[in-house]
């Protein structure tokens, strides 16, 4: 009816229009002051590319838009979540995106720029946020920090005496609590909730109350980060006994002890006692010491975690309730100072808050963050951040970047092992440095750096679970990703990153609590061309690190329950170099460091030889490589001959005897190489002695040996054929034609 009225108001779509000011408040578009393009370029520019995006920044409040558009609302923005190359809009300056990048030449070849605000995660703008902890946890306000310290000598393991004391456990029945946790979730309770700082509402005083300056009776904390101690009980004047508290939400997994004591006396012998350890072997039966740290000489004489203790002995709990066996460690010790606040540890403690305080170092510094982009991987179940670090020097040409092979590096998925976090430190430390090496690695390499897998469990001082109260070093082929929020985007991560490039080696940083020395767990590689690659890295580890690393101590059986472990799942995913490391939390039994224990800088010295290997394993020259094979086909060769050896055969292995299957060669990857006892043999039938005779007259066979052996028994000879069934089919193992009746004794022996 009024036409000229209408032309007039020319009212927006209200879908754009409620777009435009959605996008306008989250800061998503950004354009230009100063007057808009002429009518007829926008309508071109509409008319061509429909689906076109002003910008892409995040700008500050004040620059979002025109003036006049923010009083008339009458600028349409169309929404695409793609960016389409229009020759007019890139040509517009007014239109040009920003986060677009161009050459010199203002070619039509733009690339993305990086996020802005990447480091917005970790600012000196603003604190840190703290940990965040279930709300069942109460969390003392203080500040616990160490200094990082190497002793200036060897610090060599305990010799047992055969004279330690075996203290008998009393309990509370004849011993007085001094320090006990009120309320610890476990078995059949489960996460619900997080804070930071834990519990809400005062927090309790759990330590006695001292009667007077005479009263000796230390002073017990453990709520801290990765604090462990559920109670103490004092059983005489300098005599304690100890409990860990179990990893949450579980009634297992005490191994990790940190915790606090005040009130010392100098000279005088106390004892302590931890009576429920759940592992049968442990490095403390061959002269591992526990850590002792003192706050007095921390910050009058710049000295660190220490290791100190006598009469150190592991035994078995002499209470039997019915439940699963305990174990008990025991140990005396004279601190150093009156009145002093000490901390002891099953290893050098490294928290979230230190890795945090790490990563701004790194987020600060105006070089190294050029060449290390650090990101979010996702939220743990508590909602702690699990960091991803990219460490890459940037690239030339598109084709450079491509050509780049990918390494994937991972820690402390088992919480208690905080040896991965110092091996993990090492590493960064050298591949952010300013040397030629470094700089060489980072030219052809893309680093993937995931520096702490399961920030829950080190915040709360778990030994090896997460919040949900599971191993996550077992849950990589889970498909949970609410429950498993840090293995499930992992195992994405790798995937992706598997389809843009190829990754020459993943490895997972380990503790070991039941080995010495430094060592690798792989997985044997069944494709002949690539037969015994796998062990080269390692090989090449051990002559680079002689004193630190035990190649013989590798193993790379794979085993059934270590099929959801990083290492397997990743090989099965198509990485020929999958590894586990493992760092022992005692000592070396090895060159010139043999009987001393491990320093912080031992292991992060190790991180440098993890890069140093890298280097000898991607040679042009290949002449290490060829080397090594070499080595690694002799010593096959001589485990082969030792293992018929114990067959009663003294044979010169020739032939085909690389056919034979590794896994029926190595041992298990559990268990300890130093601490195993001979177990007594079960007797066998005669049936059962029969079938093990013919498999190993089979693998002979197999390996090129026609003969038979030398002493047949004549009960074997006796038996009838139908004991040993033979069908006519063929199989392949390990390029050789078997029988069905072979696959039956393979199967037999592995599963006997």
């Amino acid at each position: 009816m009024f036409p000229a009225l209408e032309t007039q108001l020319k009212l927006p779509d209200p879908y754009e229009d409620f777009m435009y000011r959605h996008l306008q408040y989250y800061g998503y578009f950004k354009a230009q002051r100063g007057s808009l393009p002429n009518s007829a370029t926008h309508q071109h520019i509409q008319k061509n590319n429909p689906r076109y995006l002003l910008n892409g920044s995040l700008g500050e409040k004040d620059d979002l838009i025109p003036d006049t558009l923010q009083k008339e609302n009458l600028f349409p923005v169309s929404l695409s979540f793609s960016v389409r190359q229009d020759s007019h809009m890139l040509s517009s300056p007014r239109l040009r995106s920003r986060q677009l990048l161009y050459d010199e030449l203002d070619e039509v070849n733009p690339r993305l720029r990086e996020p802005r605000e990447l480091f917005s995660i970790l600012s000196t703008k603003r604190p840190l946020q703290g940990p965040r902890w279930p709300t069942e946890c109460e969390v003392i306000k203080e500040n616990i920090h160490h200094i990082e310290w190497a002793p200036p000598q060897p610090e060599y393991l305990y010799q047992p005496t055969g004279n330690e004391k075996l203290p008998e456990i009393v309990g509370e029945k004849k011993g007085t609590v001094v320090y006990q946790l009120d309320s610890v979730p476990t078995e059949g309770s489960y996460f619900t909730s997080s804070r930071v700082g834990g519990k809400r509402g005062i927090i309790k005083q759990l330590a006695v109350t001292l009667q007077g300056p005479e009263d000796n009776t230390l002073l017990f904390e453990s709520r801290f980060e990765s604090g462990n101690l559920q109670k103490a009980v004092r059983v005489d004047t300098y005599e304690y006994e100890l409990t860990l508290r179990t990893d949450l939400y579980t009634n297992k997994h005490t191994q990790w002890f940190y915790f606090r004591v005040q009130n010392t006396r100098k000279d005088t012998t106390y004892r302590f006692t931890i009576v429920n350890l759940l592992k049968p072997k442990s490095l403390y039966t061959v002269g591992m010491k526990p850590l002792l740290y003192s706050q007095f000489d921390a910050v009058t004489r710049n000295i660190g975690w220490r290791r100190e203790g006598n009469e150190i002995k592991y035994y078995k709990n002499n209470t039997d309730d019915g439940q699963q066996p305990f174990y008990c460690l025991t140990w005396t010790i004279q601190f150093p100072y009156d009145q002093d606040t000490c901390f002891f540890a099953h290893f050098y403690p490294y928290t979230y808050t230190d890795l945090q305080c790490y990563l701004l170092s790194v987020a600060n510094n105006p070089i190294q963050s050029q060449f290390c982009k650090l990101r979010t991987l996702c939220r743990s179940l508590a909602g702690n951040t699990v960091y991803l670090l990219t460490i890459t020097n940037p690239s030339q040409t598109p084709q450079e970047a491509a050509a780049k092979k990918a390494v994937v590096l991972s820690a402390r998925v088992h919480p208690g092992e905080s040896n991965g976090s110092w091996v993990m430190k090492g590493f960064l430390d050298f591949i952010l440095s300013n040397s030629p090496d470094a700089q060489l690695l980072r030219d052809i390499f893309v680093f993937k750096v995931l520096p702490m897998l399961n920030p829950d469990g080190v915040i709360v001082g778990n030994y090896r679970c997460s919040l949900a109260g599971r191993d996550l070093n077992r849950r990589y082929k889970t498909i949970l990703k609410e429950s498993f929020p840090c293995i499930w985007y992992t195992r994405n991560m790798i995937k992706r990153l598997r389809e843009e490039r190829e990754v020459l080696l993943y490895c997972d940083f380990h503790g070991h609590s039941r080995k010495n020395n430094i060592f690798l767990y792989g997985c044997n590689n069944k494709n002949h061309k690539y037969w015994l690659h796998e062990r080269v890295f390692p090989l090449m580890l051990s002559k680079n690190a002689p004193d630190k690393f035990s190649f013989h101590s590798c193993n790379f059986k794979v085993q059934k329950c270590k099929e959801g472990t990083g290492r397997v799942v990743m090989w099965r995913m198509g990485i020929l170099n999958s590894y586990t490391m493992e760092s022992t939390f005692g000592g070396s039994t090895l060159g010139s460091k043999k009987g001393t224990h491990f320093t912080t800088e031992d292991l992060k010295s190790l991180g440098y030889h993890v890069c140093d290997t890298l280097l000898d394993l991607c040679d042009p020259d290949q002449t290490k490589f060829t080397q090594c094979l070499a080595e690694l086909k002799e010593l096959l060769r001589q485990k082969i001959h030792k293992k018929f050896n114990k067959l009663g055969q003294d044979k010169d292995l020739e032939g085909s005897w690389s056919g034979i299957s590794l896994s029926d060669i190595e041992s298990s990857t559990s268990g300890s190489d130093i601490l195993s006892q001979k177990k007594k043999k079960s007797l066998q039938t005669r049936k059962q002695r029969n079938e093990q005779f013919s498999f190993h007259s089979i693998l002979l066979e197999r390996a090129g040996f026609a003969s038979h052996l030398q002493k047949q028994p004549t009960f074997f000879k006796n038996q009838k054929s139908s004991s040993l069934p033979v069908k006519n089919e063929n199989l392949r193992l390990n390029g050789h034609s078997l029988p069905q009746g072979d696959k039956y004794y393979m199967h037999w022996a592995r599963k006997h």
